[in-house]
C-alpha cells in the first residue's frame, strides 16, 4: 500500500505524463491486499501523532481518542461513472443526431423487443386482457373483442420516434437489454446509452485518466487528515454507525446530524410529538416481529 507521499508522487507523475495510466494503476494497486487498512500502516501512525489533539473536539472527553474523518474517498468505479456521464453530456451536445439505420441496428443488436398490444379495430393501446372470457381481449375504447392483437414492428416504432420523440407510443419501456441485468428501456433511454457508449469509446483513455486522478486526489485528502477532527470512541462510533452527533445545546444527548438539537432540547409540544412518533414506530416494529414479517 502506497504511503501519503507515495500517492502524491504517483499523482504528479501521471498528471505530467511521466508514466502512463496502466503503470500508475499497477503501482497503486499491485501490492494491495484484501482487508488491508491504511490506519494499520507505520506511515499513518506516525503522521496521526502530529494531528491528534489531547481531547475530543465534540464532547471534550479524553478517553480512547481517534481521528474522525468527516468525509471518505469514493471508489474509482464511482468516479469512472461520473466522468463518463460528463463526457456523454458533452458528446450529445455536439452530436445530437444519430443515423436512423445505425440506431435501428443498435437496437436490434442489444435489445429484445416486447411490443405493446394494440386493438386491431381502433389501434388503441393496451386492451384489457381477460383470463376466463373469450375472445381473450377487449378494447376499452371501442369495445371490440378479439384474440389476436396487432403490434408495431420495431422499424415502425423507430420511425415514429424519429418523427416525434415525445409521441406516446415511443415512451413505453418495451425494450429489454440482452445483458446480465435485463433492464427495461424506451427509445429515448436507448438513444442515450448509444451516445454514451460512443462518447466512452472515443475518449476511453481521457475518461479513465481523469477518473483515476480524482481517485488519487480523494485518497490523498483522506491520508492528509485535512478533513478530520479528534473524537472519543463514543462520539466517533455514533457518527460512523448512526450519523449522530452530540447536541450542541445540552451537550448530553446525541442527535441525528440532520437535526439542529436532540429531542430533549425541543420545545415541549414538538418533543412530545417526536416521542409519540418514536413509540408508535417501536410498537409497529414489535408487531411485525411477533408476526414474523420482515
Amino acid at each position: 500500500m502506497l504511503t501519503y507521499n507515495g500517492l502524491i508522487e504517483l499523482r504528479s507523475k501521471l498528471a505530467s505524463g511521466e508514466i502512463n495510466l496502466e503503470l500508475a494503476k499497477a503501482q497503486c494497486w499491485n501490492d494491495f491486499k484484501e482487508g488491508q487498512r491504511s490506519w494499520y500502516t507505520k506511515d499513518w501512525k506516525e503522521r496521526r501523532a502530529e494531528f491528534i489533539k489531547d481531547k475530543c473536539e465534540i464532547c471534550s472527553g479524553k478517553e480512547t481518542l481517534t481521528l474522525q474523518h468527516l468525509s471518505h474517498p469514493k471508489r474509482y468505479s464511482e468516479y469512472l461513472i461520473e466522468i463518463t456521464r460528463t463526457y456523454a453530456k458533452d458528446y450529445i451536445g455536439s452530436n445530437p443526431q444519430i443515423d436512423k439505420s445505425d440506431f435501428n441496428n443498435y437496437v436490434l443488436r442489444n435489445y429484445d423487443y416486447l411490443p405493446i398490444p394494440l386493438c386491431p379495430n381502433c389501434k388503441s393501446r393496451n386492451p384489457n386482457k381477460r383470463i376466463r372470457k373469450v375472445p381473450q381481449y377487449l378494447c376499452t375504447e371501442c369495445r371490440y373483442e378479439f384474440d389476436n392483437p396487432d403490434y408495431k414492428a420495431i422499424e415502425e416504432l423507430i420511425s415514429a420516434f424519429y418523427e416525434d420523440k415525445e409521441a406516446i407510443e415511443v415512451r413505453d419501456k418495451c425494450f429489454v437489454s440482452k445483458g446480465k441485468w435485463r433492464n427495461k428501456h424506451n427509445l429515448s433511454n436507448i438513444r442515450y446509452w448509444l451516445q454514451r457508449e460512443r462518447a466512452k469509446n472515443k475518449n476511453t483513455e481521457a475518461i479513465e485518466k481523469e477518473a483515476f486522478l480524482l481517485y488519487l486526489n480523494d485518497n490523498i485528502k483522506y491520508l492528509s487528515f485535512e478533513d478530520t477532527i479528534t473524537a472519543c470512541k463514543k462520539c466517533a462510533s455514533n457518527f460512523d454507525l448512526y450519523n449522530m452527533e452530540l447536541c450542541p445545546k445540552c451537550k448530553l444527548y446525541y442527535k441525528g446530524a440532520q437535526y439542529s438539537t436532540c429531542i430533549q432540547c425541543l420545545p415541549e409540544e414538538k418533543r412530545k410529538a417526536a416521542l409519540e412518533k418514536i413509540e408508535f414506530r417501536k410498537g409497529w416494529q414489535a408487531m411485525h416481529e411477533n408476526l414474523e414479517i420482515d
